[in-house]
């Protein structure tokens, strides 16, 4: 076997002038497109005390870039700072300490100001490139699909808020909703709106809080056609009621309990259908069927205690896979599923709406970028200061995505690319800044292999 021996190497005292975070140029355009950093440094003004040296703004922008770029805790900026030729003058740990102490006084407000802000500049980046498909406002590819789920963050000393969890862990339990992208890209951050530990996965009030924070924050012209998406702890008659009157459609998983049980004895043989998968293609094993017309309660419409007006259940039996637990309300072998909605009209087949639904699973692929990004631990000891870190990895994600939707064509399998491999292969490149033609250029290795990648992401934000 021939072996292909590397050159040994000693580490060289002399030091050279590197930008080690070169790919974010393009973080720096798409903050350029959406204005962020003067956004920023307008609402949070009234936080800058008068004789500041550095913009409050400005700080929290740095933050976020150092989260987009892989930090967790508020120590990481220091990597942002340490390259200053890319991201300017950036201010000292406890300035930025500062900054968040003063934002944490003032909580509801600050929270107020950045979400406002976070709203303005994807309203900028959604007119420069949608990046849904489609025609906005309508259901054909253009619907705004907005994902609801809550999460666990756990906690590994003793913070405000951080309380034992349902799943015998101990810390908090956000509830998160993210604007899917579909096909085409990864998904905008909507809200990350922080509670206690044990706070429950089905409070319908927290879930009507999310659902509002989101519409907020989407522009004015995308909210004609809103999809609102959850798993079976948003299936509360308040919440679903809500959606209703907002006049938007939802499809929310529901619970298989004995009125489903009973709906499910009940349906002939006949009433299932072929389930499909996401391509269109039958799939072996799965079937669906509506349940409405067996469920006769789900109908009413006399009291604010009754399911809303236009409801269907709609249900699916697939055979569980080898070695798959056995679940109570399995019927004759079948392992059974159900969701609600209240979506009607030509085009809309029982496996189309049952396909739509079950790629509510890319909420938990958006959860998880999340964690990636900041969420995985909550940095400090004060609730007040945790609700403001989350609003940066709110801001922190929505830089990575938006980067992602101006800087790549709909065909490209970067605009899909998680965190933790848009940081690989994009962001973490190393460069050199050089002066020519009374001009600074940044030059990137000549043999990494993603070089393709980031010329046509750059020329794509100046020309698109």
């Amino acid at each position: 076997m021939k072996r292909n021996r590397v050159p040994s190497l000693v580490l060289d005292p002399v030091r050279e002038s590197l930008v080690t975070s070169s790919g974010a140029l393009l973080i720096k355009e798409a903050i350029r497109v959406a204005d962020l950093d003067r956004g920023l440094s307008r609402a949070l003004s009234t936080w800058r005390p008068t004789r500041a040296t550095h913009d409050p703004g400005k700080v929290l922008l740095d933050v976020a870039t150092a989260v987009a770029l892989g930090g967790d805790c508020l120590a990481d900026v220091a990597a942002v700072r340490a390259q200053p030729e890319l991201f300017g003058t950036v201010a000292s740990d406890p300035t930025v300490s500062r900054v968040f102490t003063a934002l944490a006084a003032d909580v509801d407000d600050a929270v107020a100001a950045i979400r406002a802000v976070r709203a303005d500049a994807r309203a900028a980046v959604w007119r420069r490139r949608r990046p849904l498909s489609g025609t906005p406002g309508t259901r054909s590819g253009g619907q705004v699909i907005v994902d609801i789920d809550a999460t666990l963050v756990g906690a590994h000393s003793e913070k405000q808020g951080a309380e034992p969890t349902y799943k015998r862990g101990f810390g908090f339990h956000p509830m998160c909703s993210s604007i899917d992208h579909g096909a085409l890209g990864t998904g905008d951050t909507g809200v990350l709106n922080l509670r206690p530990g044990r706070s429950s996965a089905w409070d319908s009030a927290d879930h009507i809080t999310a659902l509002d924070d989101t519409l907020a924050q989407l522009p004015e012209s995308e909210r004609k056609q809103v999809l609102v998406r959850t798993d079976t702890g948003g299936c509360s008659k308040a919440f679903l009621r809500h959606i209703t009157n907002l006049g938007l459609h939802y499809t929310i998983g529901f619970a298989a309990k004995d009125s489903v049980r009973i709906a499910i004895e009940t349906i002939p043989e006949q009433a299932w259908r072929t389930a499909i998968d996401s391509d269109g293609e039958a799939r072996d094993g799965a079937q669906v069927a509506e349940l409405t017309a067996w469920m006769p309660s789900t109908s009413r419409t006399g009291t604010s205690d009754d399911w809303p007006p236009g409801m269907r259940v709609i249900a699916r039996r697939e055979r569980p896979h080898p070695g798959a637990q056995l679940r109570l309300t399995d019927h004759n072998g079948w392992r059974i599923t159900c969701f609600a909605t209240n979506t009607k009209g030509p085009g809309w087949t029982l496996a189309t709406l049952e396909v739509r639904h079950r790629q509510r699973a890319r909420c938990e692929d958006r959860i998880r970028g999340l964690k990636d990004t900041g969420l995985r631990n909550l940095p400090f000891h004060d609730y007040a200061k945790n609700r403001i870190w989350l609003e940066v990895v709110a801001l922190a994600a929505d830089l990575l995505a938006w980067t992602q939707t101006l800087a790549f064509d709909d065909h490209e399998p970067a605009r899909r690319w998680e965190p933790k491999r848009l940081r690989l292969r994009i962001l973490a490149v190393t460069g050199r800044i050089i002066c020519t033609g009374r001009r600074r250029r940044l030059r990137l290795p000549r043999d990494w292999p993603w070089n393709q990648l980031i010329d046509t992401g750059w020329t794509t934000i100046h020309t698109t």
